[in-house]
């Protein structure tokens, strides 16, 4: 960067070109990817369900990159990252603390989404002050009801998305109608932006253990969210079927102060239909 605070030509704020990096700690070899400007807090993002290092909308991250540090991270087990996949979320978010201590940073922003957020949320409740914001996309808390349903409504909708020779996602995060089909296909092919370095898909044993830590997750008591005082951006689309839109506006009522956004005719990926809306919101309320 020179003295008028303007980035170099060399910093890359651009997702598709980020390269994919490794660090180990305790025995297990993490990947992630870069960008923006480096220095200052960084911004940490958590992915959702049977996603890997590809699967972050460009659309999401390259705004917040134009003016801040990124960086996104396969979990053990997943991806290009070695180890094992943990069958819990409290182990997981572990594993992003060991992580996020061996990149040397003392203090984070969180973006998450899906099961991201649950892995998130373990994150801040038991590092407090590791993190300083919070994004909670697409997700639910603790306990949470119909978290737990997530697994028969993945299932069938794979089963669709293969008679139909589409990828799932399409189903799972987007509504089936007028709105939500071209949506689907856009955020699908954004996904693809990106031609070389791309990542290793993620195991059919790794996916099923994250759909069980997802499960029990649903299934435990309730976490103490009135400890998090992190300032939280909370959103998602109205209609979201894997983790369902209540549980967005539950998080806001048990996060003291924390903002909420919640995107008409829009289901479990409503931040990427809306991502024109969505990535000047995270922007603001990222900045510092």
């Amino acid at each position: 960067m020179d003295n008028t605070g303007t980035p170099h030509e060399s910093t890359v704020t651009s997702y598709a070109k980020a390269p994919t990096k490794a660090v180990t700690a305790e025995g297990v070899t993490y990947a992630y990817r870069e960008l923006g400007l480096k220095g200052g807090i960084p911004v940490v993002f958590f992915v959702h369900l049977a996603a890997t290092l590809d699967n972050w909308d460009p659309r999401i991250i390259d705004p917040i990159a134009k003016t801040r540090h990124v960086i996104t991270f396969d979990q053990p087990g997943v991806g290009a990252s070695t180890g094992q996949v943990p069958d819990n979320i409290e182990a997981m978010a572990d594993d992003a603390y060991t992580f996020i201590k061996a990149l040397g940073f003392k203090r984070i922003d969180v973006f998450s989404f899906s099961l991201g957020g649950m892995i998130a949320q373990d994150l801040a409740l038991k590092h407090p002050d590791l993190v300083r914001k919070l994004v909670l996309t697409g997700t639910g808390p603790r306990g949470g009801k119909g978290i737990d349903k997530v697994v028969g409504t993945t299932y069938w909708n794979i089963l669709r998305a293969t008679l139909t020779r589409s990828d799932p996602k399409e189903f799972l995060f987007f509504n089936r109608n007028a709105t939500g089909k071209p949506a689907a296909k856009a955020f699908i092919k954004r996904l693809q932006e990106r031609t070389i370095d791309r990542d290793k898909p993620i195991s059919t044993r790794a996916f099923q253990t994250q759909l069980k830590a997802i499960q029990a997750f649903g299934r435990s008591a309730p976490s103490d969210l009135s400890t998090l005082t992190h300032p939280t951006l909370i959103a998602n689309g109205d209609n979201d079927r894997m983790v369902p839109s209540a549980l967005s506006t539950d998080l806001h009522r048990r996060i003291k102060g924390s903002e909420l956004f919640i995107y008409p005719d829009s289901g479990h990926g409503g931040i990427f239909q809306y991502h024109a809306k969505f990535a000047p919101a995270a922007v603001d309320f990222l900045a510092n």
